[in-house]
């Protein structure tokens, strides 16, 4: 049985994140940070029904996402007893020092669940604000950001989700969801159409990506009608040449080699997307902290 609050669940299934999964990674964080004892600091010098109000607030500017996962570390630690109020919404924008959420219960169980409720909400407002950077380099051209599957172990839900609140997209979730035929599946196949052939005879209603490094190899993609050709390490230049050739017969996605200072060169390309591994494997977390208003 889940130690989930209701709506908390209910908000969790509507960000398509999976309620059991993440009850299990907020369970082994909070085991991590206790370790096989108590918290010895809190048990020694706070008594056990001392009240207070716990305030998350944002130390810098950002976007915030994570909310739900900071919350669901305060409920497991305080067995439900730990209430909410005055909440931003989820992809909000803040300034340093706007309060996030207020939580209010027992010191006990607020200070217990401190660090780990930071770290998810930290990491993830993280996430969103790079996610926001990016979307903002690529602005007022047709080119939509995607995030890749370079996410932390075990985090891949939370890691997209925090992508989509920085308003950039999420590319597959997982390698069931679609297909993506990258260069040593046609090493051990002999050719991208033996690749395409393959694919839709095991998964013929999969959606199929071939990954291509040389032009030359766009037109064996495009005759095998898939449904986006990933251009791989190529420069803005030949991106270009990429979408000339293409003439819309399919879509194009450029990866490898993007920084901040040319997503705007590869989105004037004329690509439909580019993919940024960066977004969830380098973003800096972004500095939220808590502070505690007591009681009496």
């Amino acid at each position: 049985m889940s130690r989930l609050s209701n709506q908390l669940v209910a908000n969790l299934l509507a960000q398509k994140i999976s309620p059991q999964p993440f009850e299990a990674l907020v369970d082994a964080a909070l085991r991590e940070d206790l370790g096989s004892g108590l918290d010895a600091t809190t048990v020694a010098t706070i008594p056990d029904n001392q009240i207070a109000i716990a305030q998350f607030n944002a130390r810098k500017s950002g976007v915030v996402a994570g909310i739900f996962a900071a919350q669901a570390v305060l409920e497991i630690a305080g067995n439900s007893a730990i209430k909410f109020d005055k909440q931003i919404s989820e992809g909000s924008k803040v300034e340093a020092g706007q309060l996030i959420f207020e939580a209010s219960g027992k010191i006990t169980d607020l200070l217990l669940a401190e660090r780990t409720a930071l770290n998810f909400l930290s990491r993830l407002s993280g996430i969103a604000t790079t996610s926001s950077i990016w979307v903002e380099a690529v602005k007022g051209t047709n080119c939509v950001v995607r995030d890749t599957r370079k996410t932390t172990p075990g985090w891949r839900e939370i890691e997209k989700f925090a992508v989509r609140m920085g308003g950039a997209t999420n590319h597959r979730m997982n390698l069931s969801d679609a297909a993506l035929i990258k260069d040593n599946h046609i090493a051990a196949t002999g050719s991208i159409a033996n690749a395409i052939n393959d694919v839709r005879k095991k998964f013929p209603n999969l959606s199929i990506e071939v990954e291509i490094d040389r032009l030359d190899q766009m037109e064996e993609a495009i005759a095998g009608k898939v449904d986006l050709i990933l251009l791989d390490n190529m420069s803005p230049e030949e991106c270009k040449l990429a979408v000339k050739q293409c003439a819309g017969r399919t879509k194009l996605e450029a990866s490898g080699g993007i920084t901040l200072e040319n997503a705007r060169d590869y989105a004037m390309s004329g690509v439909n997307f580019i993919a940024i591994g960066a977004l969830t494997h380098s973003a800096a977390i972004l500095d939220i902290g808590l502070d505690l208003k007591v009681k009496g």
